[in-house]
């Protein structure tokens, strides 16, 4: 796969202003012919000096017939997508042009290069753990770390329990909010449990709504009410990142960073 690291790397030599000669940073460019855009790699006078090079290799790297252009503005930093939309293209190379009116290309798209992370959370209410990955990703800021998610969201209206976590989740009866007679089903989690025992004791069937039960991949990234478990270790036999509950953005997105770079490390 041919997929430009940075934008100052890509060119458009659709017209000639300076000649033969291209921009020194440049290492692809796109080029306009009669039958469409094909793709250049070229290599430039590295004896040259000032912003202008002399081109001293060019190679061809899509021909016209292999080449289409994405009709849509795309966050170019989300690298993923990209791939995605570039596999779907059925073309060799696809060309992008980005919101902010940068250009990059994909060539011969393979998302098996991107490392998988399986994120873990439940609902209701909203799925801030997997929510706020699918904002960061949109938004174009993993766009280094070439990764992609698969997200496992459990329904936890679906268990069968008399009562349930917390009033935000918007079930009729909460632990929070609600007295317990004895002998109720209970979909909580360890600190549910914790809570039961200290304000009524036992005689409660409680059903584990914890993300962290989930775990069946790694590495993985999942949220826990537990501060004791947050950080990067293993969790059950798999290896992967434990966020609290109200992670901030830029706390899930440092635990996915330093859960890829430990784990990359390891293989």
């Amino acid at each position: 796969m041919i997929f430009p690291r940075q934008c100052k790397e890509v060119g458009i030599a659709s017209t000639r202003p300076c000649g033969d000669q291209v921009y020194f940073l440049s290492r692809y460019l796109i080029h306009d012919t009669p039958a469409g855009p094909e793709i250049l790699e070229v290599t430039t006078d590295p004896s040259g000096k000032g912003l202008m090079r002399e081109v001293v290799e060019t190679r061809v790297l899509a021909y016209p017939g292999e080449t289409w252009l994405y009709p849509e503005k795309v966050q170019l930093h989300n690298r993923a997508l990209l791939v995605r939309l570039a596999s779907d293209s059925g073309k060799r190379c696809t060309i992008f042009t980005g919101i902010d009116e940068h250009t990059t290309f994909v060539c011969d798209p393979d998302l098996s290069l991107f490392q998988t992370v399986a994120v873990y959370d439940v609902i209701p209410p909203r799925p801030s753990l997997s929510a706020c990955i699918r904002d960061l990703e949109e938004a174009g800021l993993f766009s280094g770390l070439d990764v992609t998610f698969e997200h496992t969201l459990r329904d936890i209206s679906q268990v069968d329990a008399d009562i349930y976590p917390c009033r935000a989740s918007g079930f009729d009866r909460t632990l929070d909010a609600d007295l317990l007679l004895g002998g109720e089903k209970v979909a909580g989690c360890l600190t549910a449990t914790q809570f039961l025992r200290e304000c009524y004791g036992e005689g409660f069937e409680v059903t584990d709504i914890c993300p962290l039960s989930m775990v069946a991949e790694e590495p993985f990234i999942a949220r826990c009410c537990r501060k004791e478990r947050e950080g990067i270790g293993m969790q059950g036999g798999k290896f992967g990142a434990v966020v609290h509950w109200g992670a901030s953005p830029s706390e899930i997105f440092s635990a996915v960073s330093d859960l890829l770079a430990t784990w990359r490390a390891g293989r």
